[in-house]
């Protein structure tokens, strides 16, 4: 196994709910499965005008609720350098997939760039993107934090095929 960690980017548009939401579960069950200490995780978001923002407060909200501690959340940009960064980037969307493919450095970064909900059992083809909550209520962050959990726990139970040495 690699002595390096291995690092895991989740991004989405602005980095003030899908994205900071996912990065906060997945270090939850990565504590849980004790793997946090051989895989790091961060978010960021494709535009940068949220750029040193607290997450969006529905969002934090629905996170505390379900027991989670969202406070530590600044939001970032992704950039081209995440390629160098990351082993596995991971969009929420089609929309943040195609802004990160064109970022891409090489061909061959591009292999580190999948779809978020690619680990979701419930997912389909077309049904794949982990839904923008921001234009609505409560109940769209509680979908997207459903939704979150689930693909997280299938990542999870993956990272050992994904962690094989590169």
């Amino acid at each position: 196994m690699n002595a390096e960690p291995f690092r895991v980017g989740l991004v989405c548009l602005g980095n003030i709910c899908r994205s900071p939401m996912a990065d906060v579960v997945l270090q939850d069950r990565l504590e849980k499965a004790g793997l946090a200490h051989r895989v790091e995780v961060a978010s960021a978001g494709t535009g940068g005008w949220h750029e040193g923002e607290k997450m969006d407060s529905r969002a934090a909200d629905v996170l505390r609720a379900a027991g989670y501690d969202p406070s530590r959340h600044r939001a970032r940009t992704f950039d081209t350098d995440w390629y160098a960064q990351y082993d596995l980037l991971l969009a929420m969307d089609a929309s943040n997939y195609l802004d990160m493919a064109d970022q891409a450095p090489t061909d061959e970064q591009l292999r580190q760039l999948r779809m978020f909900r690619e680990f979701d059992p419930e997912a389909s083809e077309n049904d794949n993107e982990v839904p923008d909550p921001w234009y609505g209520g409560d109940d769209g962050f509680r979908h997207v934090l459903a939704m979150i959990e689930r693909t997280t726990d299938q990542l999870v139970a993956r990272l050992p095929e994904l962690m094989t040495p590169r």
